[in-house]
């Protein structure tokens, strides 16, 4: 009889093709992923993956059992979403994934409100910036920066995130316009609204630092290492000085997600209502370079 939690980790090994991405995946150690698919193999009798450089290829065998695995794990995630959907009280555990500064700045400081009206609901709030997948429930809502392609997938747009270009007022008092330096986010976000923003604004002035993350950007444009592109909130609580430029900011929408099946659960609903009202700023208050800009709630 196979162990479903190591069927479950060959699955994430066999969509993601390493220990480390199965890994953070499932949020485990990349041996636990490991030591699951090794005893998977050996209750099968078969060997279902070959080792190929720190990579980890499928067996003809392998892409069968892992064929029929997904369709286990799609018809248990079913059950495990139906089952909770029809929970009536609030002591549950909701967990939100959102961008790391999101988290920080705008969720957190406002975590005991709903606290305080819910005492019994339980919350993981997971700073990420990679994409989780909410049918797998690798997490149960996430605040995106692009509305999903996924039919299953509830998307609420909560608002828009202005973003601008910013640097130290002594690195802007400095230098001229045309010497300006630029920092950005590494090459894995090159294609990005905002990178390509900044990459449009910085024209042939050279690109000096880059991180993959954001508020290591801040921090180097408060250390006067040149200009970037940042959300309002971000620079603002930094003592950034915003550049102007002509188009003044790039917005961002904003979206709330969950899965379908989760709609009626009070605890999921009441959450995503609670993280609506983090966004929420009126229009005029973004005329003043603040975070947010409301365009309709959620």
């Amino acid at each position: 009889m196979f162990d479903w939690d190591d069927l479950r980790h060959f699955v994430a090994l066999a969509d993601t093709g390493s220990l480390s991405a199965a890994a953070r995946r499932l949020r485990v150690e990349h041996a636990t992923v490991a030591r699951r698919v090794a005893a998977l193999e050996a209750a099968a009798g078969v060997k279902l993956v070959d080792r190929r450089s720190g990579r980890y290829v499928l067996t003809a065998e392998g892409r069968r059992v892992a064929d029929h695995a997904r369709r286990i794990e799609s018809e248990a995630l079913a059950l495990e979403r139906a089952l909770l959907s029809r929970q009536s009280d609030f002591a549950a555990e909701v967990s939100i994934s959102a961008p790391p500064q999101i988290a920080v700045s705008l969720i957190t400081p406002r975590l005991a409100e709903l606290k305080q009206a819910h005492p019994q609901l339980r919350l993981r709030l997971l700073g990420e910036s990679r994409t989780v997948s909410l049918p797998r429930r690798e997490a149960d809502i996430a605040i995106r920066l692009t509305r999903p392609s996924d039919t299953t997938l509830i998307a609420r747009k909560a608002g828009v995130m202005a973003y601008s270009l910013y640097a130290s007022k002594e690195y802007i008092a400095s230098k001229a316009e045309k010497d300006f330096e630029f920092i950005a986010f590494d090459e894995s976000l090159d294609e990005s609204p905002h990178q390509l923003w900044l990459k449009k604004h910085a024209g042939e002035r050279p690109i000096v630092f880059r991180s993959n993350d954001l508020a290591i950007l801040a921090a180097a444009a408060q250390a006067h290492m040149g200009v970037a592109v940042l959300p309002s909130f971000v620079a603002e609580s930094g003592n950034l000085q915003r550049i102007e430029t002509e188009d003044r900011f790039l917005k961002r929408d904003v979206w709330i997600t969950y899965h379908q099946d989760m709609r009626d659960n009070p605890a999921i609903a009441t959450t995503a209502a609670f993280l609506a009202g983090c966004f929420r700023q009126d229009r005029s208050a973004a005329d003043k370079r603040t975070l947010i800009v409301l365009e309709q709630g959620c």
